[in-house]
């Protein structure tokens, strides 16, 4: 799944240490996601869209098979 968290993040000025604190998350699993190789519960997703103040469509979209 592609996703926009790298440069949603980028545009708040925060680094993934700043991200992973406000989610809760490790530092490791903001870099997965950045990465795409792995892809977030439904939980953290709506957590991700609030902090962005957007959708989880805005920020997730399903590869192309």
């Amino acid at each position: 799944m592609k996703n926009q968290i790298k440069d949603m993040r980028t545009e708040m000025g925060l680094t993934q240490d700043d991200l992973a604190e406000k989610l809760e998350v490790s530092r490791q699993t903001i870099i997965s996601l950045e990465k795409g190789r792995y892809n977030p519960s439904l939980i953290l997703a709506f957590k991700i869209a609030k902090l962005f103040n957007c959708t989880i469509e805005d920020i997730f979209q399903p590869e192309e098979e």
